[in-house]
C-alpha cells in the first residue's frame, strides 16, 4: 500500500506550498482545469504523480466562523536516508521531534508546516 495523495485544506496556500517544496523537494504541477477553475490551490508532485493537494479552506464546505479551517490530523511519508533528512531539516531551521519505534524497526521524525499541520516521516530499518 502507498499514499496516493493527501489533501490539506488551509487558510494559507503559499506558505505550506513553499514549505513542502523546500522540505521534500516536491514541485508544483498541473491540476485538472475543472478543479483549477473552481477551487483555489496547488498540486505538489513527487516524480510524475501529484502527492499533495493544497486547497483553500473555504472550498466545498460551509464554515460557521466558530471553527478553524479544516485540516487533516497528519500524513505519514515513507522516506529514505534518515540522517540526511534530519540534517536537511536542521539546515532549514525547522523544528522536529524524533519518536523512534525500535521494536518494529522504524525511525520517525515529526514536524509541522507553517500553518501547524503535523507531518510524520517514517524510515524503515533496511538491515
Amino acid at each position: 500500500m502507498h499514499i496516493d495523495h493527501t489533501t490539506i485544506r488551509t487558510d494559507q496556500l503559499e506558505e505550506p506550498r513553499d514549505f513542502l517544496i523546500s522540505v521534500f523537494g516536491l514541485r508544483e504541477g498541473p491540476r485538472p482545469e475543472s478543479i483549477a477553475r473552481t477551487i483555489r490551490g496547488y498540486w505538489l508532485y513527487w516524480k510524475d504523480a501529484p502527492l499533495i493537494h493544497l486547497i483553500a479552506a473555504t472550498a466545498d464546505y460551509e464554515r460557521n466562523g466558530q471553527q478553524p479551517a479544516e485540516a487533516i490530523d497528519h500524513t505519514a511519508f515513507v522516506l529514505d536516508d534518515y540522517e540526511a533528512f534530519r540534517q536537511h531539516l536542521t539546515n532549514l531551521g525547522i523544528r522536529f521531534s524524533v519518536k523512534d519505534l525500535p521494536e518494529i524497526g522504524v525511525r520517525r521524525i515529526f514536524l509541522r508546516t507553517p500553518a501547524g499541520i503535523l507531518l510524520e516521516t517514517i524510515f524503515k530499518d533496511r538491515s
